[in-house]
């Protein structure tokens, strides 16, 4: 790590620090989820005081880039710069419309990228979604609304190994689109979730990209039938 961080010369401000370390980050050479050196050793490193690094490292949690974790340390975010809800969407006061409206969009993106992970994926992708949909159906079976946040990792699986590099910016959309449906719906509402799942898992094992598409596009058409329903009856 040490050697990695370029000089930065000594009437550089921090966002040129910021600067550095981001093009370091999309050289690899910082990668995501590593530690930072301390604040001492990176000022140390960059040649530069202390307050430019505080500073520095500020602008770049404020951007996602870093996550400062009390008493652990300084972060590089999983995936730097992308936001919780960089839309805005819990602002939008119709929760019904909403979850409808993500739910469409959805539609237009996740069966191609369920297509392109019939492509990509490796087999460690096929264990860990396999083991997701599990999870999930046991989750749905007891009723329980825990199946969201394994949802949710699931089709953020799918598009992490889709291989398409503008996936990981979509991921924002997929997470607000799953958390919109489950505030609405009761788990036994999504009773076929974990056949559709499982018909995605088969068809990325087995490298059949039209599968893979299908799957995905009947899974959403169930989410968007049960919304319909719900908005229907309100």
């Amino acid at each position: 790590m040490k050697s990695s961080f370029p000089t930065i010369d000594s009437r550089s401000l921090a966002d040129q620090v910021v600067a550095s370390i981001e093009q370091m980050i999309i050289n690899n050479e910082i990668k995501p989820g590593s530690k930072l050196p301390n604040e001492y050793d990176l000022a140390l490193q960059l040649q530069v005081g202390r307050s430019t690094v505080r500073e520095a490292i500020k602008i770049l949690e404020s951007k996602n880039v870093l996550t400062i974790v009390r008493g652990s340390g300084t972060f590089v975010c999983e995936w730097p710069g992308l936001m919780d809800d960089p839309l805005g969407f819990r602002f939008v006061a119709d929760k019904k419309r909403l979850a409808l409206d993500l739910c469409e969009i959805r539609s237009l993106i996740e069966p191609y990228l369920a297509e392109c992970a019939a492509r990509n994926a490796s087999l460690d992708d096929v264990n860990v979604l396999q083991e997701a949909c599990d999870t999930i159906a046991y989750y749905i079976s007891q009723g329980s609304q825990e199946y969201s946040k394994t949802d949710i990792e699931f089709h953020t699986r799918i598009a992490m190994c889709s291989g398409n590099q503008i996936s990981s910016k979509l991921i924002p959309v997929i997470h607000q689109g799953i958390s919109a449906y489950s505030l609405l719906t009761e788990p036994l509402s999504a009773s076929r979730a974990p056949v559709t799942h499982q018909k995605v898992v088969d068809a990325i094992r087995n490298r059949d990209p039209k599968a893979a598409k299908e799957a995905m596009a009947e899974h959403l058409h169930d989410n968007m039938q049960i919304l319909l329903n719900i908005t229907e009856k309100s």
